[in-house]
């Protein structure tokens, strides 16, 4: 089949705009990169707390040679797996009773807003005392970050289900659980697919380095504290 000169033309440029993209998503990481190593290079930011290209370049490499490197990422993906099955659950199954039971909803709702608003960073000298300096307290920080947001995005999309089609199945006599099952779950699997894109984002957050070495600093100073106290 002959295509006609105008799809042609139509194809390549979706093929153009395409590379197009792809050349600036590139060119936004090599100028992030280049302006950290610059801005690191002349002491214009802490290196201390936020490193270098070239100082994490030579880490992977020392990692490469000690052969430690696979055992990091293990411990990583081990972390961000567990903290991501626990989240989903845990969190699926709270707005699930929250669309259920309207009053819990009513309930706990302004306390969500809190808690997923709350620096969560700022809690670690709390997560030491009451999770202990481990790997615990690291998926605890994961969970404590990407929960709250997970209940709230997945029981704001059930409430988003058409009205219509619920009322249609109420006119016919269908109990909740069947409303939940026939319309709000169906209806839902987009939101859940984000949802979980979402939390597996926020659970690496409270995973990578940044929050271990808030981590390993609040553990520092909790040790001073419990020290001189």
């Amino acid at each position: 089949m002959l295509e006609s000169p105008e799809h042609i033309l139509y194809l390549k440029k979706k093929k153009y705009d395409k590379a197009l993209i792809l050349f600036f998503q590139i060119a936004i990481i090599f100028i992030f990169l280049i302006s950290w190593e610059l801005l690191s290079h002349f002491k214009i930011i802490n290196t201390f707390l936020s490193s270098s290209p070239s100082e994490v370049v030579k880490t992977i490499i020392s990692l490469l040679n000690d052969k430690s490197l696979f055992s990091h990422i293990t411990i990583t993906l081990y972390e961000t797996f567990i903290s991501f099955i626990i989240t989903s659950i845990i969190g699926f199954l709270i707005a699930i009773l929250m669309w259920f039971f309207p009053r819990f909803s009513k309930t706990i709702d302004p306390y969500l807003t809190i808690l997923n608003a709350l620096p969560k960073v700022a809690l670690g000298p709390l997560i030491i005392i009451w999770v202990g300096a481990s790997t615990n307290s690291i998926i605890f920080m994961a969970l404590l970050i990407s929960l709250f947001i997970t209940i709230i995005n997945i029981y704001n999309g059930f409430n988003s289900t058409s009205e219509n089609y619920i009322k249609l199945l109420k006119s016919l006599n269908a109990s909740k659980i069947c409303i939940f099952l026939k319309v709000v779950m169906p209806s839902n699997i987009k939101n859940l697919i984000s949802t979980m894109k979402i939390n597996i984002s926020m659970t690496l957050i409270g995973i990578l380095p940044p929050v271990r070495e808030s981590l390993f600093f609040n553990r520092y100073y909790s040790k001073c504290w419990f020290h001189y106290h």
